[in-house]
């Protein structure tokens, strides 16, 4: 089987830091170069993989601000549909353009939705439906006028984070520093909980940074900007739990099964995927309000950090989402 892996250009494959379609793109080559499929990888010049490596853009535009994103993304995409006569199967990570050129290609095309950014991406979606196949993250992220062939959670390199069975005394935000996101209402609950918060991610809303968290930085509250994979898991691996206070659907979220991995319980609301993930009072808690995080942070004692763990090691490794796709390939290919 020949695969055509499609990874967006936004940053490096892997990324050094930030880029969470880059790194289960990663994650999703390197595991079905291991099961011995044939695989290329479309990235940015600068990328690192065990499969062969093909790119017209040398590197991210959001790393070098000469690169035109619509230009070079342009360019990446259709270098791959000119040569889809190559490949068994394409598989696009890269939204909803590469779809446009689908119909003009013989190789069938499988697009994992990472998610909507925006309701009106949707045309492009449906025009395709019947024609390609579509592959959510979660089931919570499916939209009701789309067909989906499986649902495939995102799977992680467990090997890359440690179990840390003592509870650290402070707590951590990890995400890009936006309203959606609720950086604010973690300051709010560490206040209400009396703990330290380390916030990192990187900033997406410079306003919103100045005005809701900047004013409180401090002792209290440190931010630590985006963070590599090593520093990742000790900042996740040594806090007390993980504060996840979005304000909108989430399709997925790594750092909540990144945080479990290393044995740190995660306080999310009830927003998107989040029951999927967390099994409420088990390896964590599912609340409606600040108010209600920061009352369940004491109970955060009573959950073993090692059923956290052992949460990744069942339902979210790279094995687990690389076997689920080699069988999407696999039933697309009959």
């Amino acid at each position: 089987m020949k695969v055509a892996v499609i990874s967006p250009i936004a940053w490096r494959t892997p990324p050094r830091h930030y880029g969470p379609w880059e790194r289960v793109v990663s994650l999703l080559t390197e595991g079905l170069v291991k099961e011995n499929i044939d695989v290329t990888l479309y990235a940015t010049g600068d990328s690192l993989t065990a499969a062969k490596l093909r790119s017209v853009c040398k590197t991210p535009y959001e790393e070098d601000r000469e690169v035109d994103a619509k230009v070079w993304e342009a360019l990446h995409i259709s270098e791959v549909m000119e040569q889809a006569e190559e490949f068994d199967i394409i598989h696009n990570n890269y939204d909803f353009l590469p779809l446009t050129y689908s119909g003009l290609v013989k190789t069938p095309v499988v697009t994992t939705i990472h998610g909507f950014s925006s309701p009106k991406i949707l045309p492009v979606y449906k025009k395709y439906n019947r024609k390609t196949h579509y592959v959510s993250i979660s089931n919570a992220d499916r939209n009701a006028e789309l067909d989906y062939i499986r649902t495939v959670y995102h799977g992680i390199d467990i090997e890359q984070f440690s179990l840390i069975r003592q509870r650290g005394d402070y707590l951590v935000y990890f995400g890009r520093i936006h309203p959606d996101k609720g950086t604010r209402e973690a300051i709010q609950v560490a206040r209400m909980a009396k703990m330290k918060l380390v916030i990192a991610g990187i900033v997406q809303d410079r306003p919103y940074f100045e005005k809701y968290v900047e004013p409180h930085l401090g002792s209290d509250v440190n931010y630590i900007g985006s963070v590599g994979p090593e520093e990742r898991d000790k900042v996740l691996g040594n806090a007390y739990a993980l504060l996840h206070p979005i304000y909108f659907s989430e399709p997925f979220g790594l750092s909540i099964v990144e945080a479990m991995a290393c044995g740190t319980p995660v306080l999310a609301f009830n927003r998107g995927s989040m029951p999927e993930i967390i099994q409420d009072g088990l390896n964590g808690f599912i609340v409606a309000s600040v108010e209600e995080m920061a009352d369940q942070v004491k109970n955060v004692a009573n959950i073993s950090r090692e059923i956290c763990r052992q949460t990744v090691e069942q339902r979210f490794t790279q094995e687990i989402m690389v076997k689920a796709y080699i069988d999407v390939y696999k039933e697309i290919l009959k």
